[in-house]
């Protein structure tokens, strides 16, 4: 299964959309700093995410929420 989640930064209140096979791993990565773009905002707490069976569908559904019309 693969996720697209909606992370909010507890530094700044900014969200930050992602997708990936494991939430709770991305998550730590998000926090940790591993994951370099969102580093400065940190940390982080998981807002919301949802499940769909195909990578192509969540990887869809990602792009759509990084558009302007997604939020």
């Amino acid at each position: 299964m693969h996720h697209v989640y909606i992370l909010k930064s507890l530094k700044d209140e900014s969200l930050y959309v992602g997708s990936s096979e494991d939430v709770k791993r991305r998550l730590a990565e998000h926090n940790s700093g591993i994951a370099k773009y969102s580093s400065a905002k940190r940390p982080y707490v998981l807002k919301w995410f949802c499940t769909f069976p195909t990578k192509q569908q969540a990887l869809k559904f990602e792009k759509y929420l990084k558009n302007g019309s997604g939020f």
